[in-house]
């Protein structure tokens, strides 16, 4: 009877989490459309549910919990648990990231466009596309894909490089522009941030299917 609850209550949790990444991956993917596309009820909507995120946060926090105390699960079952614990606030980070990302597109959408955004979009595309291989690879307990997501974060890492020297330029040359492009260069610094958090869900990936910290490994 405890091993089908504690099975019960696993399912619950991988379900909630994998809801709350759903979640999340959408607020990026509208946080960016509303500044591409300069979609400020878009934007307002993003804010609006981070609320909601919230929620899901704490209802996650409070299951872990209640297994790790009152089922004791040992092993691989331990693993998953803390796994779970680790993310969800990973990717309650990551949806106020996004949330801020909102924040700049309703200023900047009441600005002139700069240059389409340079690089941005494609820096989106690729964190939001680490972000659901990394989900996927949580589901499947792929710590090898996990591994290899890891390297992709220096795509957004370069992007950003570029992005903030462009956007120094512009700054240099168009001093008018100076506010947008500001606003810009946080953007961007946003999106770096996801991707370092998506490196952070697959270690922990890792940790899941081979119980390995690898972390601040050299090998990595």
């Amino acid at each position: 009877m405890e091993n089908r609850l504690l099975d019960h209550q696993l399912d619950v949790l991988r379900d909630k989490i994998l809801l709350l990444g759903g979640k999340t991956e959408a607020a990026l993917h509208r946080a960016m459309q509303s500044l591409t596309q300069r979609d400020s009820e878009l934007a307002k909507l993003v804010l609006e549910e981070d609320s909601v995120i919230d929620r899901m946060e704490l209802e996650i926090d409070r299951l872990s919990v209640e297994i790790l105390a009152l089922q004791q699960p040992a092993a691989h079952d331990l693993r998953f648990v803390i796994s779970v614990a680790k993310i969800t606030p990973i990717l309650e980070r990551i949806a106020d990231h996004a949330g801020s990302i909102a924040d700049a597109a309703l200023i900047l959408n009441n600005e002139p466009q700069l240059k389409n955004y340079i690089d941005l979009p494609r820096m989106a595309e690729v964190a939001a596309e680490m972000l659901r291989t990394a989900l996927d690879a949580f589901t499947s307990e792929d710590s090898q894909v996990s591994r290899e997501l890891i390297k992709r974060d220096a795509e957004i890492d370069e992007a950003y490089h570029r992005v903030f020297n462009e956007l120094l330029e512009i700054m240099i040359d168009n001093p008018q522009s100076t506010t947008s492009a500001a606003h810009l260069l946080f953007v961007a610094k946003h999106l770096e941030r996801i991707g370092d958090y998506v490196k952070d869900i697959c270690e922990l990936n890792v940790y899941l299917r081979e119980a390995a910290f690898i972390k601040h490994s050299q090998a990595e």
